[in-house]
């Protein structure tokens, strides 16, 4: 039930801001110009950007509020939301009161400040949950800001770079969905792992690149449409890259490192040759079909799940799904089916044995997406692959003792650091 409610906020937040065309500046220019300025005995103290957690259970959600004396605006980090503006603002003395139209779903933010925080609660669509907000701290961007050029325009990407570089670089691309460069899922809270890698590389002095998917973070526009994205875009993307990084002087190897569904595409990715290693990290060993058929069956009814398999088996022979029920619509819908065709095209165990350059495969044992299984596979289809388990690792790269409940938490927990002993496996393979 408590990843049900977080997903009822998210979802809504998410599709907001993908339909919403309206600029921060037409909004401010609407209904804020009334009751926004309605100011009684207002703590200065107030003003500026905070920034804090929406508490939801299990996956608690980043947002950051600029408030200002008669407007102000919201963004949300994990799932794109930039400068969105109030609706209205209201203050009495050390309270507050925000409101937000968020494409037809009513946002409420009640706060208090006290002791250099803001308490409050956040309310959207009946369900409310806390927030603790505290003065905004602005991160400090530690890499360099590079644009590639890629099919239908340039790809923004970034470049971590040593104090002391040693030549290698790492090119990192992260797992399926909305994942953005630093690892985090948009809707899914932050766990950086994929930002912890690169900057513990470049502690290392091994330079890294790691880069928002077309259609995603900075580089939505990359993607007019859903339905225009295959798989293979992906890898071109990665074949760029290379190219990119092999006209810098600064880099005498180019080395792969694909997490989940990220591995698949490195692998394809390295079997051009122009590379000097691949690192498989929780990468499947199987066709992608047989991955969504084992956990479908956990969660769908004996019809949906027929039906499932039917939709899977018409895609895997490169053919649409005409109708569709709507309990199955996020996962067939028709403008991902293209997708879905070309992603399914592919076996993992085939391109993997395709590979020609050194291959380390990494799994966690704590893993409850990936299995030990699917690295096995991984490794029988190339004998030459290095295979190695971290006991407590999960499918986020974290070290995990407990329970379920603790291993789905920490996917929204970037204070965790990476699990122990990873960093230096890929430093040692790479040097």
């Amino acid at each position: 039930m408590r990843k049900i409610l977080y997903m009822a906020v998210a979802s809504v937040l998410l599709t907001a801001c993908g339909n919403d065309k309206t600029s921060s500046t037409d909004l401010a220019t609407t209904g804020q110009t009334e009751s926004s300025q309605e100011v009684n005995q207002m703590n200065e103290t107030l003003l500026g950007k905070w920034q804090g957690m929406i508490e939801i259970p299990q996956s608690p959600l980043e947002i950051i509020l600029d408030l200002q004396k008669t407007g102000g605006n919201i963004s949300v980090p994990a799932q794109g939301l930039s400068e969105f503006s109030f609706e209205s603002v209201q203050y009495n003395d050390s309270e507050i009161e925000i409101k937000i139209d968020l494409a037809g779903s009513l946002i409420k933010i009640e706060g208090t400040y006290e002791k250099e925080q803001i308490e409050g609660t956040f309310t959207q669509n009946g369900q409310t949950f806390s927030i603790t907000l505290n003065p905004y701290t602005e991160a400090s961007i530690t890499y360099e800001e590079h644009t590639v050029p890629v099919l239908g325009g340039e790809l923004k990407v970034a470049l971590q770079v040593p104090e002391q570089p040693t030549g290698e670089l790492v090119i990192i691309h992260a797992g399926s969905g909305p994942t953005n460069k630093d690892g985090n899922t948009i809707g899914g809270g932050s766990n950086n792992s994929l930002k912890m890698i690169a900057e513990s590389l470049a502690e290392q002095g091994i330079a890294s690149i790691r880069f928002d998917k077309r259609g995603i973070g900075e580089n939505t526009a990359l993607i007019a449409k859903e339905e225009n994205l295959t798989f293979e875009m992906y890898v071109q993307d990665v074949t760029s890259i290379v190219d990119y990084a092999k006209k810098d002087s600064r880099f005498t190897e180019v080395h792969l490192l694909g997490h989940s569904e990220g591995a698949l595409i490195m692998a394809i990715a390295a079997q051009k040759g122009n590379v000097d290693s691949l690192i498989s990290i929780a990468g499947a060993g199987r066709p992608v079909d047989e991955i969504l058929m084992e956990q479908l069956a956990a969660s769908l009814p004996p019809n949906l799940l027929l039906e499932s398999e039917k939709a899977l088996e018409q895609l895997k022979a490169g053919n649409k799904v005409g109708k569709v029920s709507s309990e199955l619509q996020s996962l067939f819908r028709p403008s991902v089916q293209p997708y879905m065709i070309s992603w399914l095209k592919y076996n993992p165990q085939q391109e993997i044995m395709d590979v020609k350059v050194p291959i380390l495969i990494i799994q966690g044992k704590m893993d409850i997406q990936i299995t030990e299984e699917d690295a096995e596979s991984l490794k029988s289809a190339n004998s030459k692959a290095q295979l190695h388990y971290f006991d407590h690792m999960n499918h986020v790269l974290k070290d995990i003792q407990g329970n379920r409940e603790q291993n789905i938490a920490s996917y929204s927990n970037p204070t965790i650091p990476l699990a122990n002993g990873l960093v230096e496996k890929i430093v040692k393979f790479v040097k």
